[in-house]
């Protein structure tokens, strides 16, 4: 039996409420220690709950449906919370980097390590399952909010880790310059996911268009179910959180009525549809003599 994914709208629930408890757990393991590393660590969890609390914000707004004054849905909202988030990522990054900047000339030994990378373990193992939990739903409902908390989740595991072994090895050597020296690299590393971030939602915003590999998929499922039809072109293609537009220009026979045109474009929006889930299809019906001759014909 397969089991159907929780919604986006959970999945933020649950995201805000691990959050939380990851937060608690990486703030006590920084004062059983005094590390500026895990201070870093703590706060990039500070930053995953105030992300968790707009991904929930932007999920419950996208699913609103359509309105008198948003036709097309509310579906961008989701892409405003990932560039917010990649945004408190940078300004995580800076108050890193302050804070590690005099232990870096000035640095001090650190007291209370064995309890406190044991806490800090905890917190990795469970931001861990939570990222994996929140990747798969939002990969399955089609929700960039979710994915991209899932993502940050990710990185802060891959942080986390990096933060525990430094630590350690600064521990075991007393060179206790390691500890700033990773936090600025645990700096480093969340500017590089929230500019990625950034990157993936405003590719959004601007409606870019489906990657190469399936823009050709809806293509040929055009070509395979457009027969009675001359020509097919101008297709474009955009996404809106779990919305796929498909839209292009449909050259008919001059004598085809206007009910046999219709039959087939009910075809051709039925196969697109079983192709691409949730996909909102629009055909601009033309006349023979419209055809540009550069389209693509029936499959």
């Amino acid at each position: 039996m397969t089991v159907e994914p929780a919604s986006p709208l959970t999945a933020a629930r649950v995201s805000l409420a691990v959050g939380l408890v990851v937060l608690g757990l990486k703030w006590l393991a920084y004062q059983l220690t005094g590390s500026v590393a895990l201070y870093s660590d703590a706060l990039e969890s500070a930053v995953n709950v105030a992300a968790a609390v707009a991904a929930l914000l932007a999920v419950r707004v996208s699913r609103r449906p359509p309105d008198e004054n948003h036709p097309f849905g509310h579906t961008k909202a989701e892409y405003f919370s990932a560039v917010l988030e990649g945004v408190l990522i940078v300004l995580a990054a800076l108050a890193i980097v302050r804070e590690a900047w005099g232990r870096l000339f000035d640095p001090l030994p650190l007291a209370g390590l064995g309890a406190g990378l044991a806490v800090s373990l905890l917190a990795a193992l469970v931001n861990a399952a939570l990222a994996m939990y929140l990747i798969r739903v939002g990969r399955a409902r089609r929700s960039p909010a979710v994915v991209a908390d899932g993502h940050h989740v990710a990185a802060d595991v891959v942080t986390s880790a990096g933060v525990w072994l430094g630590v350690g090895l600064s521990w075991a050597t007393g060179w206790w310059v390691l500890d700033p020296l990773i936090a600025l690299g645990v700096a480093v590393h969340v500017v590089w996911v929230g500019g990625r971030l950034v990157r993936d939602s405003v590719g959004g915003l601007m409606d870019e268009g489906l990657p190469p590999e399936e823009l050709e998929r809806v293509r040929g499922v055009i070509a395979g179910a457009m027969e009675g039809a001359l020509e097919a072109h101008d297709l474009k293609t955009r996404r809106a959180g779990p919305w796929t537009f498909i839209e292009f220009h449909l050259v008919v026979p001059g004598t085809l009525s206007v009910e046999e045109a219709h039959r087939i474009c009910d075809r051709l929006e039925v196969a697109l549809k079983t192709a691409v889930p949730d996909a909102q299809v629009t055909i601009h019906v033309e006349p023979e003599g419209e055809a540009q001759h550069r389209g693509f014909k029936v499959g």
